[in-house]
């Protein structure tokens, strides 16, 4: 086997590593004028693939074994949710298409429950307090 398939395969890699880094997964903070951090979250789909072949070749005046093949990948970024974050507290909000089916929206609306519960404890414990 010639060693021009691996040298393929190695430079398709090192260019997808160029092309995709943490920052690809976890990007850059955004801060907002009040004070609000949002860090878009996305997900990285890394796919790649060569081959070839040495063939003999029938005319002596060119190299003896000549290689034929060709390698190739690619990437595909999909954002999956952003991180809030305000006053100390993380809030994940994702970017997804909306629930289809009741248990669905259930599931999505556990986060908000559980806030919105947290907060009417802390403000009956405010209360008993004072």
């Amino acid at each position: 086997m010639s060693k021009t398939l691996p040298n393929m395969l190695d430079s398709t890699i090192a260019k997808i590593r160029e092309m995709v880094d943490v920052n690809s997964v976890i990007g850059d903070p955004i801060t907002t004028p009040d004070g609000v951090t949002i860090i878009p979250v996305s997900k990285v789909s890394v796919g790649f693939g060569g081959g070839g072949s040495d063939y003999v070749s029938k005319n002596v005046n060119k190299q003896e074994n000549p290689f034929g093949g060709g390698a190739g990948g690619g990437v595909k970024v999909t954002p999956i949710a952003f991180l809030i974050v305000k006053d100390g507290n993380v809030r994940m909000l994702p970017v997804a298409a909306p629930a289809n089916t009741t248990a669905d929206r259930v599931v999505d609306m556990v986060p908000d429950i559980l806030d919105k519960f947290g907060a009417f404890l802390d403000s009956r414990t405010e209360k008993k307090g004072e």
